[in-house]
């Protein structure tokens, strides 16, 4: 696909062959915090940015072995070149973060400037004593959070959801794809915009860590800290209005503490057709947190019903998973410790085809066990492993500073084409 040709987005599976993924290179942006904002910027620590780079370089590298890659500095970028679409959204955003003030300047910059304002953050112009005596340092946040491209828009069958974000601090990562999306440069889709079917519903939270496209009829989704159930109750709607004959929706509450349980994707991801990674404690031992059945049939929604665990569910409904449990079987220690360094988040490039951080050893040592051959990212990268012609394998790339920021392969990149 050449850079002029529009990509048309079609997400019907987790493990269908990636054809076209969205990422976002980290940068500045993730060093321009103190510890004193750090909570505030959803971070426990401030990262290395030169070591957390050349980790995601692993990432960043096989993926462009594998399929179609979008950089979103890149798209932003020439979207900023076109006048109309420049003013609507720096307009959105300043109006939206209440800096109008700002709107005159921000359009005098060429769009590469712009790009890395809109991304890294701009000072506050200290004009006034109360600007003065404000213990902020922006005008316009940096996005630090933005290398998880996976939480701001999700691609559900051929709709771009634009999620509305659960923290303000990320609001603008939802502004920028909504114009991705809407200004018909890149992708053919129909945007599904959560702000603008909800805008006067603060309770509405949706973010895409929570989504999985498990069939074209079923989604999965997790009900957390950060996707609510009135905004999981905008998704169905949504999802209700594509197409006839009967769909599926499966929603997962998840914890509100540790704070790693903080997507659906956190605990559960696809691995192949038929196999999942899970966190036992919460996926398959008896728990408090409920799993329910929701059917729609032909635009409505028919029932409701508790189910026994997401895969006796899924299982039911024609999709059965063998679990492998993320940490080994054997000790509750290391299934707790590797799954706070998202060692159950995975991408899967193809069926059975799948990166992981290579830190997480028991989690590596129970897929080897299940037939999947362990390689380094490094190794794809310099052609010294064929992805192409293997049959199950995990790919490993470093991860010493960027599961730090929250996530894992998953969560850093945004599937916008599967086969």
């Amino acid at each position: 696909m050449t850079q002029n040709q529009k990509c048309t987005l079609n997400i019907q599976s987790e493990t269908g062959k990636l054809e076209a993924v969205l990422i976002h290179y980290p940068g500045p942006e993730v060093e321009n915090m103190t510890p004193r904002n750090a909570q505030r910027a959803l971070y426990n620590d401030i990262l290395n940015l030169s070591i957390a780079r050349k980790e995601y370089d692993q990432l960043r590298g096989v993926l462009q072995k594998t399929s179609q890659v979008y950089e979103v500095s890149d798209l932003l970028a020439r979207l900023l070149e076109v006048d109309e679409l420049k003013e609507s959204l720096v307009r959105n955003i300043c109006e939206t973060e209440q800096v109008t003030g700002y709107i005159d300047f921000l359009m005098e910059q060429p769009a590469p400037v712009l790009t890395k304002i809109l991304i890294e953050g701009l000072p506050l112009r200290v004009s006034t004593l109360t600007d003065f005596l404000r213990e902020e340092y922006y005008a316009l946040k940096p996005l630090y959070n933005f290398y998880f491209t996976r939480d701001s828009s999700a691609i559900i069958g051929k709709n771009a959801l634009v999620c509305k974000m659960a923290n303000s601090v990320r609001l603008r990562e939802s502004l920028i794809m909504d114009a991705i999306f809407r200004s018909d440069l890149f992708f053919q889709t129909h945007p599904i915009n959560a702000y603008h079917l909800s805008p006067d519903n603060p309770l509405v939270k949706v973010e895409g860590g929570d989504i999985l496209v498990i069939r074209d009829d079923v989604l999965l989704i997790g009900n957390g800290t950060r996707t609510s159930t009135q905004g999981i109750d905008l998704i169905v709607q949504e999802f209700c209005k594509t197409g006839s004959g009967r769909k599926h929706v499966v929603v997962q509450q998840l914890p509100e503490s540790p704070e790693s349980f903080i997507h659906l994707d956190m605990v559960f991801t696809m691995l192949d057709t038929n196999k999942a990674m899970v966190y036992k404690p919460l996926i398959m031992s008896s728990s408090p947190y409920q799993t329910v059945h929701m059917q729609i049939d032909d635009g409505k929604v028919t029932k409701i019903s508790a189910a026994s665990g997401i895969l006796s569910l899924l299982r039911k409904l024609g999709i059965d998973l063998e679990p492998i449990i993320c940490g080994g079987k054997s000790d509750d220690w290391d299934q707790e410790r590797e799954q706070w360094h998202s060692g159950a988040n995975f991408l899967a490039l193809a069926p059975g085809k799948i990166l992981s951080y290579a830190r997480n050893i028991h989690t590596l040592e129970e897929l080897s066990k299940n037939g999947f051959e362990v390689v380094t990212a490094n190794e794809v990268i310099r052609n010294q492993f064929d992805i192409h012609s293997a049959r199950k394998c995990v790919i490993t790339i470093e991860g010493s500073e960027l599961p730090r920021g929250g996530g894992g392969p998953r969560c850093m990149t945004m599937p916008l084409r599967r086969e």
